[in-house]
């Protein structure tokens, strides 16, 4: 099963353990061989989700990165995390985390869209661990990737591969139910993923759709159904590639979730510039009465400096590095308001919060009223 060279990785100081690894996933899913990978994305960076135990293995760690690798949102804006009302403890322990990906070569992205930053080529394969891009890679770009462990994806880092099964083989990425879909698409996904968990849905849209719609669809079907991966007619670069499904159902993008929010958070997965701009647009100078705050990425905020710079001007917060699931700086409220079905899964189950769902329009209303 293993080159000569991954025989010599199984010797080597730096990357024998994480080999062992790679080699044990492999044996566990029946994969023939190891590819080798463009990039790898690795998620578990937050002090919140790793613990003290995952920090000690973190620091057992040798040697560097072979290939590209990028990082998911730490549990805090690494400059204004006292702003966020993070705690001293908590912050030493994240900036520790911080600096043994520092140490391997991973480059400190922190944000759940690495997409933005380098988008991966058709046919690439990848090793990514963070779930609404690895749905949006398959889907939208059409790059070929798992869904990854913090761990699996790091040991995939160090070796430069990845086992050669499931979503790296053109057959497994077939459609399996055809979805006629309407309305607000990160309901959508929401819904598709409780209906059809662990299924590759082909969604038939009512209208034409954004980038930034199809975003917030990965993350849903990630966050609710354990999704990997889906076919949209005329956008997935596969779609021609299959038959259609013949089992067909109609999901709508509506739901009532309502609770008087005192935060508004939008940016889960991180914002695009676009989105920026819209948020910006909504607000039409308006004064924001509520806590709203905006989660993005270091390199997207680079690129919307003066955006950024008006929207805290009529009261906005626009955080880096960290978002609202993966931060307990949300914990402090009782309710919040959100647009993404990834939030709507997550933040009661993580954060212990009632949560209030509404589009991007509604929230900004919201915040402003």
């Amino acid at each position: 099963m293993l080159t000569e060279e991954e025989e010599r990785m199984l010797e080597d100081e730096e990357k024998g353990e994480c080999m062992k690894i790679i080699i044990a996933l492999a044996k566990v899913f029946d994969a023939e061989r190891l590819v080798k990978i463009s990039s790898a994305h690795i998620s578990g960076v937050s002090y919140d989700n790793i613990g003290d135990e995952g920090l000690e293995w973190l620091r057992n760690l040798k040697g560097k990165v072979a290939v590209r690798t990028t990082l998911n949102p730490a549990g805090m804006d690494l400059e204004r995390w006292k702003e966020m009302g993070i705690g001293e403890e908590f912050y030493r322990k994240q900036m520790e985390i911080i600096e043994v990906f520092k140490r391997l070569g991973v480059e400190l992205t922190l944000t759940c869209t690495p997409y933005y930053i380098q988008k991966p080529k058709f046919g690439e394969h990848l090793a990514w661990a963070e779930s609404s891009a690895v749905v949006y890679a398959n889907s939208v770009i059409g790059a070929r990737t798992n869904r990854e462990s913090g761990i699996s994806a790091l040991a995939s880092a160090i070796t430069g591969r990845t086992p050669y099964y499931g979503l790296h083989i053109k057959e497994n990425r077939a459609p399996t139910v055809l979805v006629k879909a309407r309305g607000d698409l990160s309901i959508v996904g929401y819904k598709a993923g409780l209906e059809l968990p662990g299924e590759i849905p082909y969604f038939i849209f009512d209208r034409r759709v954004s980038f930034d719609e199809l975003k917030l669809l990965s993350a849903s079907l990630a966050a609710s159904g354990n999704i990997a991966m889906f076919h949209a007619e005329g956008i997935t670069p596969e779609w021609r590639d299959f038959e259609r499904p013949r089992e067909s159902v109609e999901i709508d993008g509506e739901i009532e979730k309502h609770c008087e929010a005192q935060l508004v958070a939008i940016g889960c997965p991180h914002c695009s510039k676009e989105e920026l701009k819209e948020i910006l647009k909504l607000i039409a100078d308006r004064k924001v009465k509520r806590e709203l705050w905006i989660f993005t990425s270091r390199k997207v905020a680079e690129e919307s400096r003066e955006i950024i710079r008006k929207l805290e001007e009529l009261g906005a917060k626009v955080f880096k590095d960290t978002c609202m699931v993966v931060s307990p700086a949300t914990e402090k409220f009782e309710c919040v308001m959100v647009n993404s079905g990834k939030a709507l899964e997550y933040l009661p189950k993580k954060r212990r919060l009632e949560v209030s769902f509404g589009d991007l329009k509604a929230c900004i209303e919201t915040a402003v009223s």
